[in-house]
């Protein structure tokens, strides 16, 4: 999956522990949340959504090498898409990114929701190299998490009341759980995941901001065998966070190429996956519904999947030949759902293709992965022209 470039911070809390050496920074447990939470309604409904000037400027920056496709990449260039926070030095970002919502909001008038992806947890991602992260799965990693990452965030987000907040909760991590627990590194966050996302929903459950936990996608989640462990582990996080209304619902297919509708509207198999996101939803909400979650709304990822059928296995993930960029982001565009966003920034690679590479993954070499890429987060230029070019609807 994704990510920026890794940035190196030792904030207040890591200068005590590299110099306390004999006072350990722990943990905290979880303490269910007590605030207000958001209101359960759509929050895009009656929004526009924040254009990040930093996505703005990366995909003009291509235009003197791609003069071909200048115009495209202009209209690209000022499509919505959600802010990734991947690193604890991210985190001094956030009351910049709100600050410049706010002057797009004054500017045209309606509410301006930004959304935040919150992906850090200790072992982050634990069944891929490309997007391994900077925490260890300990309680010193575990520590770092809430204090250095999770509690400036919400300090951010506390500090602008009367903006509206879309936060994306931890992308892999529950489908992890579900499917990987074989990966000895799976089976040692485990426990971090389950409370690590608590923590987050705890503290990050405030009056102005809709939490939308990650629920991976049709292809890997989808399946009946999986879906059946989903509702019960989701009950279990939030149950730990203070209950189902702390969050506004949950987010499918992010980074990943599932078509939001199929296009072929292929006759269901009820003893495989859905073909789709919008079949998975249905699925994952009845799921949700016999463990008490109800009244949730859905957010898709439609950044990359305007082209359906482009890989030879769901489990390919990284750089997939052939993508092409999506439904562009819009409230309510079909029932349970409160928006298609484009969370994945359209042309960040997921991961590097060079073997030798420092984080390289044997995914992003399968013969569906696009070759050349660069390290994740990085721009990678052929990419975004195909994704452009194989653009549904055309951009």
């Amino acid at each position: 999956m994704e990510l920026t470039m890794k940035h190196a911070r030792v904030s207040v809390v890591g200068l005590a522990m590299l110099l306390g050496a004999c006072a350990t920074v722990k943990p905290v447990p979880v303490t269910p949340a007590t605030t207000p939470p958001a209101p359960a309604i759509n929050p895009f409904a009656d929004a526009t959504l924040f254009v990040n000037p930093d996505y703005t400027k990366a995909v003009e920056s291509l235009i003197p090498a791609h003069a071909g496709e200048a115009a495209m990449l202009k209209k690209l260039s000022v499509i919505p898409t959600a802010i990734w926070l991947s690193w604890i030095a991210d985190t001094k970002d956030v009351p910049r990114y709100l600050d410049l919502a706010l002057q797009q909001q004054k500017s045209g008038g309606k509410p301006v929701i930004t959304t935040f992806v919150i992906y850090d947890l200790p072992n982050r991602d634990c069944n891929a190299a490309a997007s391994a992260g900077e925490l260890p799965a300990s309680p010193e990693g575990e520590a770092r998490y809430q204090r250095e990452y999770i509690d400036p965030i919400a300090a951010a987000f506390a500090a602008h009341p009367d903006q509206r907040i879309a936060a994306i909760l931890e992308p892999d991590s529950v489908g992890n759980l579900i499917t990987n627990l074989e990966n000895p590194k799976c089976q040692a966050a485990e426990g971090i995941y389950k409370r690590g996302i608590a923590y987050a929903i705890a503290k990050l459950s405030l009056p102005n901001v809709f939490l939308y936990v990650d629920a991976a996608h049709s292809g890997w989640l989808g399946w009946p065998k999986n879906i059946v462990k989903a509702g019960p582990l989701f009950k279990e996080i939030l149950t730990m966070a203070g209950g189902p209304d702390r969050i506004r619902g949950f987010a499918t297919d992010v980074s990943n190429y599932n078509p939001a509708k199929d296009p072929t509207n292929p006759k269901r198999d009820p003893h495989a996956a859905p073909s789709d996101e919008l079949g998975y939803i249905v699925d994952l909400n009845k799921a949700l519904e016999a463990e008490g979650i109800t009244g949730k709304g859905f957010v898709i990822d439609t950044s990359r999947d305007g082209k359906a059928y482009i890989r030879t296995s769901p489990g390919n993930w990284c750089n997939i030949k052939g993508a092409g960029l999506g439904e562009r982001p819009q409230a309510a565009p079909a029932p349970l759902v409160d928006a298609y966003l484009w969370v994945k920034p359209p042309g960040e690679s997921d991961g590097v293709a060079d073997p030798k590479a420092e984080r390289f993954d044997q995914n992003c070499a399968s013969e569906d992965a696009a070759p050349g890429a660069p390290q994740a987060g990085k721009m990678f230029d052929s990419y975004v022209i195909d994704l452009m070019k194989n653009a549904t609807p055309p951009l």
